[in-house]
């Protein structure tokens, strides 16, 4: 699930992944950050959750990593092909 906050040209972009017995963490990559694997924070629930802030106007590819070897898209999102034969979640703010 994403919720998302806009203010001005900058959106505050919260991601979410519901959390399950076989989950243990979660990472999130995409082009706001070179790709680089940023972990999400697990909550109480179980859930994982980041916060980033982006640029308004702009279309992003991302996606989720799960226990370091599953890729998994976004289910709110479109899905795009990636080079590597896998699918990104396409965010369009």
């Amino acid at each position: 699930m994403i919720t998302l906050k806009k203010n001005g040209q900058k959106v505050w972009v919260t991601f979410n992944v519901t959390g399950a017995e076989h989950i243990n963490d979660v990472m999130i990559s995409g082009e706001w950050n070179d790709w680089k694997k940023e972990p999400m924070k697990q909550k109480k629930n179980g859930d994982f959750s980041i916060t980033k802030v982006l640029k308004a106007g702009e279309d992003y590819q991302f996606g989720y990593k799960i226990n370091g070897d599953r890729w998994i898209t976004e289910e709110e999102c479109d899905s795009v092909s990636s080079p590597y034969g896998s699918q990104n979640s396409l965010l369009s703010l």
